[in-house]
């Protein structure tokens, strides 16, 4: 059992940047890869980015790479999400969440096993 928890959220004008916080506790032994996946209300859940500790890969979905960057703590326990040049499309609630699949699909919801409840990023006009 993992227990997840999302921090950093909060309201950016335009062009700002924010840094999102993800704590995993529990038994994370088996965690191979974490993500961050973000949801506007009346859309769907979108994949923004995830570290896989196989090479240590990193993966960006089109719309924010060269603006998000993600990275971990070395004990693989703590997820950051740091936002440059934010726009009113980023506006979500943002999700993060650990998959215990040995080779994930790190772009694909159902292949994480624990999410946290989300934190809400707002950027204004």
């Amino acid at each position: 059992q993992v227990h997840v928890v999302e921090s950093g959220g909060g309201l950016v004008q335009a062009g700002g940047s924010l840094r999102l916080s993800c704590t995993a506790s529990g038994d994370t032994s088996s965690s191979y890869a974490m993500g961050w996946f973000r949801q506007a209300p009346g859309k769907e859940r979108e994949f923004v980015a995830a570290l896989s500790w196989i090479g240590g890969s990193t993966q960006y979905t089109d719309s924010v790479k060269g603006r998000f960057t993600i990275s971990s703590n070395n004990a693989k326990t703590t997820l950051y999400l740091e936002m440059n040049t934010l726009k009113p499309e980023d506006t979500a609630v943002y999700y993060c969440a650990v998959s215990t699949w040995v080779v994930p699909n790190v772009q694909v919801p159902g292949h994480y096993n624990y999410w946290g409840r989300g934190t809400q990023v707002t950027v204004s006009s």
